[in-house]
């Protein structure tokens, strides 16, 4: 089977055995295609994964062999996330899901950017879908990560009547902002690119150039103090003195993205405006569920986000996100 590894910091496409269940719980299926997500791009640019790795986890498959006490059948098309937490652990009791243990070792196997991937018993039992007719492949690929933002938008903790400033534009700030909309909030958006402001304000997100502070003194303006809550999807650190610019007093930061330099927000700022500074990584299966449910209920629109590539093109499809060509690159591998 063909697979697309990272190899001499290039990823190029080899063959590799085919994988079989040998045994095992779980199911063998065969990927339609497969999401980038910014994380493959942060593991490949950061040398964090080895020559050989397989990238990959947003995938949409059909399955072609299966050994499950699940009702999943060959033929089914699927959607399924990657990672499962214990639900017993400390981190899960606090409901920290991503720094579980088990989390972190779960995975589908040898990664999304191969013809055939290995979907274990476990992630059939929990976080995988059989895709409605209703929606394409392209459009149920951001399942998990729009799951990524639901966990988020719960952790905030928002009210009824907070108002949300969402910083960075990106497909992530994009569905983002959606998902803050979708649960029933106020939000707003900036960013420094034209079409990317364009574009949310096309989903009805009202959005505005990031340089512009006058169009935030407007927003203030809006919510007497300041905005209840900024939702960080920049990985930019001039982002963060744009979040303590609008952010009220008492108000929250949600950061969703790593910064360059790795900077931080000044402790005093912290500390005399009683600032809420958390962090959200990735979700839970009931997170997970409810990206499903906002993706196929059409609560989420996510339509002509993607640009395709084929397995041949990872590499391609890194080099255009990173000089953002695209927006998002979904990686077709079969039909």
């Amino acid at each position: 089977m063909k697979t697309a590894q990272v190899e001499r910091n290039k990823i190029v496409t080899k063959e590799a055995d085919n994988i079989k269940l040998d045994g095992r719980k779980g199911a063998i299926v065969k990927v339609l295609g497969c999401g980038l997500c910014g994380s493959d791009i942060v593991k490949f640019r950061e040398k964090i994964v080895k020559d050989g790795a397989v990238l990959g986890h947003e995938i949409v498959a059909k399955i072609v062999s299966i050994d499950s006490e699940t009702s999943f059948k060959i033929g089914d098309k699927i959607v399924t996330s990657h990672h499962i937490p214990c639900g017993e652990c400390n981190y899960c009791k606090h409901g920290n899901v991503s720094m579980c243990e088990h989390f972190k070792k779960t995975n589908i196997f040898p990664g999304g950017f191969s013809e055939y991937v290995y979907v274990s018993e476990e992630h059939l039992k929990n976080v995988a879908y059989i895709v409605p007719e209703n929606i394409t492949d392209e459009e149920i690929s951001f399942y998990e990560p729009l799951g990524c933002c639901v966990r988020a938008i719960k952790r905030c903790n928002l009210i009824e009547g907070d108002k949300v400033l969402v910083i960075g534009l990106g497909t992530i700030g994009l569905i983002m902002s959606e998902g803050i909309k979708a649960f029933g909030y106020k939000v707003y958006g900036c960013d420094l690119l034209k079409e990317r402001i364009e574009w949310a304000n096309k989903l009805g997100i009202e959005s505005y150039n990031s340089l512009n502070l006058n169009d935030f003194d407007k927003i203030i303006q809006e919510k007497s103090g300041g905005i209840d809550a900024v939702f960080m999807t920049s990985g930019a650190d001039k982002a963060l003195d744009v979040a303590l610019k609008v952010v009220r007093k008492g108000g929250k930061i949600l950061v969703f993205s790593s910064t360059p330099q790795n900077t931080g927000y000044p402790n005093n700022e912290i500390y005399y405006k009683e600032l809420t500074v958390m962090g959200s990584y990735s979700p839970s299966p009931k997170d997970l569920k409810d990206s499903f449910e906002l993706l196929t209920t059409g609560k989420v629109n996510v339509k002509g986000l993607s640009t395709h590539y084929s397995l041949e093109n990872v590499q391609q499809a890194i080099d255009d996100t990173i000089s953002n060509k695209i927006m998002k690159a979904y990686i077709k591998i079969s039909e």
